[in-house]
């Protein structure tokens, strides 16, 4: 005894000096080394023990539960049946005897180690492992220590982790299951206990302002309980920490146990009791914080009195407290709730239940949404704990998303009614995420409705009547949210500067999620929409229009007379909405064209002849020039209107195109003029901004709204137009340069599309093609004209200076080159051959130029783009000998060292030249005929002899990506260079024996695959898998006889290694059925031959479990059946591993 009391304290001694803050990094991992000498002594335990009982040291308590917990779940098959059966017994007799003087983590560490030991021995060695808790549940002064038993075990056995066989697993959870009633059953009893003891259900209340409400919850309800409803008074501590208990055991039992009629309609009732704590206001405490407490028993934050064990087991709440644990109360039951209403397989027999659940939170969200005297419903929300209000909103995400169809149509339950309370709670949200939240809601249960209808076109009517005044209603006010006009305070709070993970800011986030109900309610109920948006657009434009009265021009200067500051703070609000409403009406654009361009046509018209007018009338006095009386605020509104006008004009091209189409198929000379008219003032609007003294926000608009009427509308007159002549002598003069580059792109591709697209309604006879063809060689020497002059000076020795101009040009030459040919990629053969035609020149100069460049690789990186976008778009044009002429020399001048140097800084630009290089490859490779098959041989050298040995062992992501995209390419698209299959076998699908050509770059191809299952990352493991399975759909690669007879099993061994590893356990399904197809291939040779091989490599297990494991491995065929035996394999081959590695030296084991 003196000398284990010698022992604790020396341990006390060590554990303070280890935690204490002036000790050193070295000693402490000297006193690391000693305790974990300690702990693995043979009848280290029983000191344990020892130290258990008799310290109050935290520290040594704390040593003392890992020694047991590591010996519980590393050592527990090695140690002595007699030592078992007392650990059984003292630990339990420890946790009883001390639990109350124990701090909380002790305890629940305690408790944790004695499910451990339920989890290996219960019911064969630990028969009333379970029994002891349910008794302690029962012994109302034990309830709590009970249910944190109940909780550990629910979470350590319901889903335990792999230090357990499958069998073992499936026991447990079957144990478990069949212990479940029961639990539920005391668990209830409990609830039902304290909510009855706290005489909460009362008389009917007298008549109230809200009495019409509580009528409706009586006839919902039908004679519920909930009917009779008094204020929740409150619990005293002790009963809030045991039912808050009891909530958390639920809320971990819900989340395994299915849906079943254990879930008693009694127990639900009383979950929803306590859901009602949730409802009462929160109170703040003096220092702004909010108390809570575990549901633990420890100490929450603030008012709790400390204890002088640091257990948290006396709470000394005041009235404050109360009102935070009441709340968590509210939170926990809502937790519950949340976890069955996320179950979306739900049995026949529990549906019922689903619809009580639902009048049940219907009741909640009325008393949530109940308005008074004392409180709004806005001032009672943001009242209201925070936690609650997320749990409350995260299931009525949960109904509406995952059970609206099963109750919407259900007589018993009043949607109607419910998307009233829904709307309340909605627009008297707090915060701003809270909003976000609902406005989810809303979309998703649009979204239900959209599909509803489209269902049942029959019942459309019928549908849309029963929501429409709801419909019109969230129309409305969301319409209202947006503007600041209405909302003002809340829209200031919002962030307009910092972007997040989207790219969007705060603000735009807000607005952009506002939007996309609008739209959905458009796509709804259009004219009801329409009717309701246009005039408030009106509204705004009127006083936008309005604002030429006021510009006063003194010299070359112009400003607006507009300065007394409330008249500023109103035109500020008038114009922020505008920009919205504008963005509105863009996002609406497409529920006007298609099968409904006709019937909806005048309000489109009527939209886009308001645009029209807008963006001339902003371009016509150039409001973004004018001097303001706040110019910081003002001005940016006046830019942001007239960009948001082009913007939402933008939107309307393919509202045009169709018009367009409309008017020649009817030949319509009134509508035609009407057409033209739109056409040549949007581009009047547009012209004169396309110029660099403009705000770039509003050039960049108008060069969009330029190319979508090039691309999208393409009218025929579109290059007689004065303005087009205009912009085309502006960029095609030499000080264009001016302009930014970005726009300087736009306009360029815009005019190269008015020259270069189809004319749509003509045929090809009437499109004019000699001479736009003339034309767009003319724009195009314009625009090379300083780069094609770079070529008589490829061949020369370059200055420093000469390169750097050289440089210059190519950098803002090529990507405009780019764009234009990446802009018709898609179009006729005829665009193409004429954007060739014009591109010859700039082509060949390029290419000349690559060697000149081969050591820049930030060049290189811009001249591999241009001809990685040539190669897509236009090879077929370039025709067979050029492209093998430049193919020919991309290969000669990328040699071993070049690659070497540019690969090995990754993420440079050189990396990306190399990166690029392997894609124009990859376009080779894959163009159909022989004509660039003489290409293979050195394409796959550069790949296996030149690329591969420098990434092999590097991480290089992006090249390795790439590399492995071009190996897979040159496989899938040229299998017969590999396998020469007769067409008369191919006919008659007879197993002959595959003829194999080039076998050597085959083994190669496949070894390099092989050899990335074994790297560590995940994203070329994930992509070289699919491109084994792909080839193995197409070509049935598995099947072939060298892959069959030399690399089948070697790959099966690696997925199953990968697997055993745990290295890349996201890619478990996909691994597993890649398994499966290969073993597929010949499941007899699979399961004799190499199962037994696979079996007898595998270290770290002995000859009786290799039996086990064999004998586990079920001789299936289907897929889900060898999934589980895989999966049973892994998990039990891991265990068996684990065991052994802990068992003591010279263990028998039977």
């Amino acid at each position: 005894m003196a000398s284990e009391e010698t022992s604790l304290s020396a341990l006390e001694s060590l554990m303070t000096e280890f935690f204490h803050s002036c000790t050193t990094n070295e000693r402490k991992r000297e006193i690391e080394e000693l305790l974990n000498n300690f702990a693995q002594q043979t009848g280290a335990w029983r000191h344990c023990l020892f130290f258990l009982s008799n310290t109050r040291n935290e520290y040594v308590m704390m040593y003392s539960l890992t020694v047991f917990e590591s010996m519980v779940n590393k050592m527990w098959l090695g140690v002595a049946s007699q030592d078992k059966m007392e650990i059984r017994s003292c630990l339990p007799k420890l946790l009883l005897a001390q639990h109350k003087a124990m701090p909380y983590f002790i305890r629940n560490k305690l408790c944790k180690v004695i499910v451990d030991i339920g989890r290996q021995d219960w019911p064969m060695f630990y028969h009333d492992f379970f029994t002891n808790q349910l008794q302690l549940i029962q012994s109302p002064a034990l309830a709590s220590l009970g249910l944190v038993l109940l909780k550990t075990t629910s979470e350590e056995l319901a889903c335990p982790r792999e230090d357990l066989s499958v069998a073992r697993k499936e026991e447990l959870r079957k144990l478990l299951l069949e212990q479940v009633p029961t639990v539920l059953g005391l668990l209830t009893g409990i609830l039902e206990t304290y909510w009855d003891k706290h005489n909460i259900i009362a008389s009917t209340p007298p008549p109230s302002p809200t009495s019409g409400e509580n009528e409706l919850v009586g006839s919902l309800l039908q004679g519920s309980q909930f009917s009779k409803l008094q204020p929740v008074t409150a619990l005293d501590s002790d009963s809030q920490q045991l039912c808050c208990l009891v909530l958390e055991c639920l809320a971990h039992l819900f989340s395994w146990i299915p849906l079943s009629t254990s879930i008693t309609p009694t127990l639900l009732a009383s979950i929803f009791h306590f859901a009602r704590f949730g409802c009462d206001l929160r109170t703040k405490d003096k220092t702004g914080s909010f108390i809570s407490s575990s549901s633990n028993g420890q100490q929450g934050v603030g008012t709790l009195a400390p204890t002088s064990n640091g257990g948290g087991r006396t709470l000394q709440l005041s009235g404050d407290g109360n009102k935070v644990d009441r709340a968590r109360l509210g939170v926990l039951a809502m937790t519950c709730v949340n976890e069955l209403v996320s179950k979306n397989c739900v049995p026949l027999d529990f549906e019922e239940y689903l619809l009580r659940m639902f009048q049940q939170t219907f009741f909640l969200l009325q008393r949530l949404t109940r308005e008074n005297n004392a409180h709004t419903v806005k001032s009672r929300l943001q009242e209201l704990d925070e936690s609650y209000l997320e749990k409350f909103t995260d299931f009525l995400q949960l109904f509406v998303s995952v059970h609206l169809r099963r109750i919407e149509s259900s007589p018993q339950f009043p949607i109607v009614e419910f998307l009233s309370l829904l709307f309340k709670y909605t627009f008297n949200q707090p915060n701003h995420e809270g909003y976000f939240a609902c406005l989810d809601i809303w979309s998703v249960f649009l979204d239900f409705l959209t599909t509803k209808i489209k269902s049942r076109l029959a019942e459309r009517e019928s549908v849309l009547n029963r929501y429409k005044d709801a419909l019109v209603l969230l129309l409305r006010e969301v319409l209202n949210r947006i503007q600041f006009r209405y909302n003002q305070a809340h829209l200031e709070e919002l962030d307009d500067e910092t972007l997040d993970d989207d790219k969007q800011t705060e603000w735009q986030r807000y607005l952009r999620q506002s939007l996309e109900v609008v739209a959905k309610v458009m796509e709804l109920l259009p004219s009801h929409a329409f009717s309701i948006l246009y005039p408030v657009l009106q509204e705004n434009l009127d006083v936008y229009l309005g604002l030429q009265q006021y510009i006063v021009t003194s010299g070359t200067t112009r400003r607006l007379n507009i300065t007394a500051e409330n008249d500023c703070r109103r035109l500020h609000c008038s114009l922020r909405d505008l920009s919205s409403l504008l963005q509105a009406v863009g996002r609406l654009s497409e529920y006007f064209i298609g099968d409904v361009f006709a019937a909806r046509f005048n309000d489109a018209l009527a939209v886009v002849e308001r645009l029209v007018e807008v963006t001339c009338y902003g371009s016509q006095i150039s409001l973004y020039d004018l001097e303001t009386a706040v110019p910081s605020v003002l001005k940016p509104d006046l830019i942001d209107v007239h960009a948001q006008a082009l913007a939402a004009l933008q939107a309307y091209a393919h509202w045009l195109a169709q018009f367009y189409g409309e008017v020649h198929r009817q030949d319509n000379q009134s509508q035609n003029q009407r057409f033209n008219h739109l056409i040549t003032s949007a581009i009047d609007a547009s012209s004169p901004l396309i110029t660099a003294k403009v705000p770039e926000k509003l050039l960049l608009s108008a060069c969009h709204l330029l190319v979508s009427v090039t691309s999208t509308v393409r009218p025929v007159f579109l290059i007689t137009l004065p303005a087009v002549q205009n912009i085309f002598n502006l960029i095609t003069e030499s000080q264009t340069r001016r302009l930014p580059q970005e726009a300087h792109m736009l306009v360029c591709r815009a005019l190269s599309n008015m020259l270069l697209l189809p004319w749509p309604n003509l045929p090809e006879s009437e499109q004019q093609w000699l001479t736009r063809s003339s034309n767009h060689g003319s724009l195009l020497s314009a625009l090379t004209r300083d780069y094609c002059s770079l070529r008589g000076t490829a061949n020369l020795p370059q200055r420093r200076s000469d390169l750097d101009g050289m440089k210059s040009v190519l950098q803002q030459t090529l990507p405009v080159l780019r764009d234009i040919v990446d802009s018709i990629s898609g179009e006729s053969t005829k665009s193409r051959q004429i954007c060739y035609q014009s591109l010859q020149e700039s082509v060949q100069v390029s290419l000349s130029l690559f060697s000149v460049f081969i050591q820049q690789p930030d060049v290189t990186d811009e001249m591999l783009s241009f001809f990685l976008t040539l190669f897509q778009a236009l090879r077929v044009q370039m025709g067979v000998p050029f492209t093998g002429q430049i193919i020919h020399t991309f290969l000669s001048m990328f040699t071993r060292e070049q690659l070497a140097a540019s690969i090995l800084q990754e993420g440079s630009a050189g990396c990306r030249v190399v990166q690029k290089f392997m894609k124009i490859l990859q376009v080779v490779v894959q163009e159909p005929g022989q004509a660039f098959k003489p290409f293979l041989p050195s394409i796959l050298s550069l790949c296996m002899e030149q690329v591969y040995p420098i990434v092999a062992e590097r991480s290089s992501p992006d090249v390795k990506a790439e590399m492995f995209e071009l190996l897979y390419q040159v496989l899938h698209q040229n299998w017969r260079y590999f396998f020469k299959t007769s067409v008369l076998a191919s006919v008659q699908k007879a197993a002959v024996e595959d003829t194999m050509e080039n076998e050597a770059q085959f083994t190669a191809a496949m070894q390099a695959f092989g050899q990335s299952f074994l790297q560590p990352d995940i994203h070329i493991f994930k992509q070289n898998l699919c491109y084994l399975e792909s080839l193995n759909s197409k070509h049935k690669l598995y099947h072939r006889k060298l892959f069959r007879t030399s690399m089948l099993f070697h790959f099966i061994n690696v997925l199953l290694q990968v697997l055993l590893n745990k290295s890349h356990d996201l890619l478990q399904e996909e691994i597993t059925l890649a398994v499966y197809n290969m073993a597929s291939v010949d499941f007899d040779a699979f399961y004799a031959a190499f199962m037994p091989e696979f079996l007898n490599g595998c270290q770290g297990v002995d000859a009786n479990q290799r039996g086990v494991l064999a004998r586990n491995f079920k001789l299936e065929r289907d897929l889900p059946s060898f999934t589980q035996s895989v999966q049973r394999l892994v998990n039990d081959l891991r265990y068996y591993r684990l065991c052994n590695s802990s068992l003591p030296t010279g263990t028998v084991k039977l």
